[in-house]
């Protein structure tokens, strides 16, 4: 027992001489991604294709709009404040449609982790999609892993140089056109994309075009995977999202223990089945050993499952020593207990019903969306004026904010008051109804004077319904105000 005391005390001693020799700063490892093939390689093609594609040519959709809005079918519009996205038109007092909007992507963003772990960030992150893209014209240029570590220790030569300057101006080339495209989502992509080079553009389009394409270089060139594991916090929070039933990239210990190389021939009794090829750290775009269990800095792209089923298939033997899987079924599996997958479990079900309650509240006020928007500012000097046949007159300025792509009209007539009289500015006689009118995805504005007689009135504040009656649909809709006169017995000037 004293002997098991003093190694354990000089064990304890050791640690704290490495912890102090050991430097609180450590200047990055270059990580040398070698490339590989498989199924999850193939499905990170395609991801890649489909949201690049989507990203440079959706500004380049039209879609005919008339009035002075761009026919382009996204746009996010400063100039009119509206944002259009095909048939829809966001305005400026519909904010709470990008509350929902960013609420479905939170929680969509919260269920996926819950059920596959770092999915988004190994497949969909924009900094995932253009580091890969970086990446692969790097290979092109320089070569895949071996030949990359060899270039950058080889003395400068011309050839080196030459290459070296391609890799970064294909670069810059990306980032330039990353950039660019970015501003088009806020300006008409054709006339921005004429005016930058002919020297037109404002400058926030310079300024923005060249701040994303400097900030495109540098993370996704230079920083690399730096970025996942000290700038973006979300490996942080996922933390709180995943329990023992998440699906994410693990190696299965249980089986590949204890590892170690393997010759052709040799009895696989009493080993594992990983043969320390160590393939699955030399794919890693992250530069870490999966085999070491879950890590913070492991983004599920799942390029280290295709380079060991490609060495379990030499070894003959079978696929997936990592694959997606949770941690109960490691401990399952290692037991000896078949696997089981429970993608339906509390917190699952809380992120899936917060997504679908969203996602309906929003589809049914979409459906129920009036295209049409009245305020009505009653007029405060004079708040009244009694005529000379002793009527009284209120002035109200209309305005009606008309959501169409097409002029409209509307008939104006004042409810329960039969003697009323309406006149818009401008009118010579008054008359029981007059015609407001709005342009297109704009706003027309109206002063219209309310005449009623004084024994219509029921003192110094009368309620007042005005109905406004579309011309064409014959749809109508009562707005509630008040209508002033003197007190009783009040004389008028």
């Amino acid at each position: 027992m004293a002997g098991e005391a003093g190694t354990v005390a000089v064990e304890r001693v050791e640690s704290r001489r490495e912890q102090r020799e050991s430097p609180l700063y450590k200047g990055r490892v270059e990580v040398y991604a070698k490339a590989v093939r498989g199924k999850f390689r193939t499905l990170k093609w395609a991801v890649l294709g489909i949201l690049l594609g989507l990203y440079y040519l959706a500004p380049w959709i039209r879609w005919e709009r008339p009035g002075p809005a761009p026919d382009q079918a996204i746009l996010a519009d400063f100039s009119t404040r509206r944002i259009y996205f095909f048939w829809l038109e966001i305005w400026p007092q519909e904010v709470y449609y990008l509350t929902g909007i960013l609420m479905l992507a939170a929680f969509g963003l919260f269920l996926a982790s819950a059920l596959f772990g770092r999915v988004w960030c190994g497949f969909t992150c924009p900094q995932t999609v253009w580091t890969d893209l970086f990446m692969t014209v790097e290979r092109w240029i320089e070569g895949d892993r071996n030949q990359r570590m060899r270039f950058d220790k080889a003395p400068w030569t011309t050839q080196k140089i030459l290459k070296r300057s391609a890799k970064h101006a294909v670069w810059l080339f990306i980032a330039f056109w990353t950039g660019g495209a970015w501003i088009m989502y806020f300006n008409d992509a054709p006339t921005v994309t004429v005016d930058f080079w002919t020297g037109q553009a404002s400058a926030p389009v310079y300024f923005f075009t060249f701040l994303f394409a400097a900030t495109t270089y540098l993370l996704a060139g230079m920083a690399r995977e730096q970025v996942c594991t000290y700038m973006c916090p979300w490996p942080r929070i996922q933390g709180s999202l995943v329990d023992h039933d998440t699906l994410a990239v693990t190696y299965q210990a249980w089986r590949g223990e204890p590892r170690g190389s393997h010759k052709k021939g040799e009895s696989w009794e009493n080993r594992g089945d990983c043969v320390a090829c160590r393939q699955c750290v030399a794919v890693c775009p992250m530069g870490i050993d999966i085999r070491d269990g879950f890590q913070l800095e492991c983004i599920g792209c799942g390029l280290c499952i295709d380079a060991c089923n490609e060495v379990m298939a030499k070894v003959d033997r079978p696929p997936d020593l990592i694959t997606y899987d949770s941690e109960r079924n490691m401990e399952r599996q290692a037991a000896g207990q078949e696997r089981v997958v429970n993608l339906i479990r509390p917190r699952t079900m809380l992120y899936a019903g917060v997504v679908l309650l969203v996602g309906a509240v929003m589809l049914g006020t979409l459906a129920t969306r009036a295209d049409t928007d009245v305020n009505i500012l009653p007029e405060r000097n004079p708040l009244f004026v009694q005529l000379a046949d002793g009527s009284i007159r209120n002035s109200f300025t209309f305005k009606i904010l008309n959501m169409d792509n097409m002029p409209r009209t509307w008939i104006l007539e004042v409810a329960d008051l039969p003697d009323a009289r309406l006149a818009r500015l401008g009118d010579e006689e008054p008359s029981t109804r007059v015609f407001l009118d709005a342009p297109p995805d704009g706003v027309g504005t109206h002063r219209v004077h309310v005449i009623i007689p004084s024994a219509s009135l029921t003192g110094s504040a009368t309620t007042l319904n005005f109905i406004l009656e579309d011309s064409e649909s014959g749809e109508q809709e009562t707005y509630q105000t008040i209508f002033r006169g003197p007190e009783t017995g009040e004389v008028a000037g």
